[in-house]
């Protein structure tokens, strides 16, 4: 009897998943997300704490939101999971309501997504992120000589 043994050949290539969008529309559908006013409201309330994932630059440039706690994005878990050796005194408990922020809405939604994995189950992102923030009037702490971008309309 013979037997053909198999030719080495190429790698499959795996089937695509998804593509961004579809995977931040996914995620977003397990969040509960808050506009500016209601995360403000939240926070005001003592119902929320409100974590700036900006980048430095970014936080240079446009400011901070007075009162939110400024965590790296690459820092997020460690420091919010309540069972991290270098988690932050804010990170009391599976139940704590995070409202993570970024610049414009979207990386937030899958960092809140990746804080509900750690079990924080109340975490959700800001929609529209900073700039829907400061675009609705709500307090903004600017840098020194802080003057809007002149690339923006209007300006």
């Amino acid at each position: 009897m013979v037997t053909s043994a198999a030719v080495p050949g190429p790698a499959p290539v795996p089937a695509p998943g998804l593509g961004i969008d579809e995977l931040l529309e996914q995620e977003r559908g397990h969040l509960d997300r808050l506009t500016p006013r209601q995360a403000a409201d939240a926070a005001a309330a003592g119902d929320a704490l409100l974590v700036d994932i900006r980048y430095a630059a970014l936080r240079d440039q446009d400011g901070i939101v007075p009162g939110a706690l400024v965590v790296e994005r690459n820092e997020l878990e460690w420091r919010l999971d309540p069972r991290s050796a270098h988690r932050l005194p804010e990170a009391t408990g599976h139940g704590v309501r995070v409202v993570v922020l970024c610049n414009e809405g979207y990386a937030s939604s899958l960092a809140a997504r990746s804080l509900q994995a750690l079990g924080l189950h109340r975490a959700t992102d800001l929609i529209g992120g900073f700039q829907a923030w400061a675009a609705a009037g709500l307090p903004v702490q600017r840098p020194a000589g802080w003057t809007p971008a002149t690339d923006q309309p209007g300006a």
